[in-house]
């Protein structure tokens, strides 16, 4: 891990560290090459990179879901709130308080929007008064979600799919939330619905996010901390507002050149990336 990215546990408390993993798929396809990164408790995290940079595969790793694609962590280590997870189940990470919302959102579309969010709650033990209680948290933080409530979730439109797997993420009553591309294939006015209410779970609830987005610039704008992966590496890292203002950044993921340039398709690229990797 880089300096910058280096957290004093006297200063700091991490809920999340993710220790120079190496992922290998099928016993032989190396994907994720010494990935470090942490997700301070409470705050919003944004791990960013083009398609097939490694983010999914980094949120899999985290949350055990990677066995059902044939892949494993085999070197480094993850450790959620201090103890390593490497070698316990999904559902196992779930009821410590992690959990993984999919990128595609993955609803039960012949399940109504209310189904959905219950079957959010099936690893909880604290009977049926405490799970209506949260059933009508999550409709005050997705109004529309209570609107759509008898709905089935197949017949929703994209963001209220989006909507609905969060919210039934939410029902597991999560420490942390890994969240896989929340503005894939929403209109803007979308996007920006969703990280809204992400901030505000984040600041009414405490739940930490780790946001693999492909979206830079509205991740940077509601991510504290920000991690760009390029094949399978961590190639930058920084405080949001500091990857927002840095040239390359703007070049290569904002679309805006230090030189007023709108495009980087003429810039040559492994010349840029000589000054990220040095």
């Amino acid at each position: 891990m880089s300096t910058s990215a280096a957290t004093d546990a006297s200063t700091q408390k991490n809920i999340l560290a993710v220790n120079n993993i190496e992922v290998i798929y099928d016993h032989v396809i190396l994907v994720l090459k010494g990935v470090s990164l942490v997700v301070p408790e409470g705050g919003i995290v944004a791990l960013l990179g083009a398609n097939g940079a490694g983010k999914s595969t980094t949120l899999k790793a985290i949350s055990n879901l990677l066995r059902s694609e044939r892949g494993e962590v085999t070197k480094g280590s993850i450790e959620f709130e201090g103890a390593r997870i490497e070698a316990q189940t999904a559902n196992e990470l779930v009821r410590r308080g992690c959990i993984q919302v999919m990128e595609g959102r993955h609803c039960f579309g012949h399940l109504t929007v209310e189904e959905n969010l219950l079957t959010g709650a099936f690893t909880r033990r604290d009977g049926n008064a405490a799970i209506k209680r949260d059933i009508e948290m999550v409709y005050d933080y997705f109004p529309r979600l209570r609107e759509r409530r008898s709905s089935l979730a197949g017949y929703t439109s994209g963001g209220e799919q989006q909507m609905t797997a969060i919210g039934r993420a939410l029902m597991s009553r999560p420490k942390m939330i890994l969240l896989d591309e929340p503005s894939m294939g929403l209109a803007p006015q979308l996007q920006e619905e969703i990280f809204e209410i992400i901030k505000k779970l984040n600041d009414q609830e405490g739940v930490s996010f780790l946001l693999a987005e492909q979206n830079t610039n509205i991740a940077l704008r509601y991510a504290t901390y920000g991690y760009i992966m390029e094949s399978g590496r961590i190639v930058m890292d920084g405080v949001a507002k500091d990857l927002r203002e840095n040239e390359d950044v703007k070049e290569f993921y904002l679309g805006v050149g230090g030189e007023g340039r709108r495009s980087f398709k003429n810039v040559k690229h492994y010349k840029r990336r000589k000054r990220w990797l040095a």
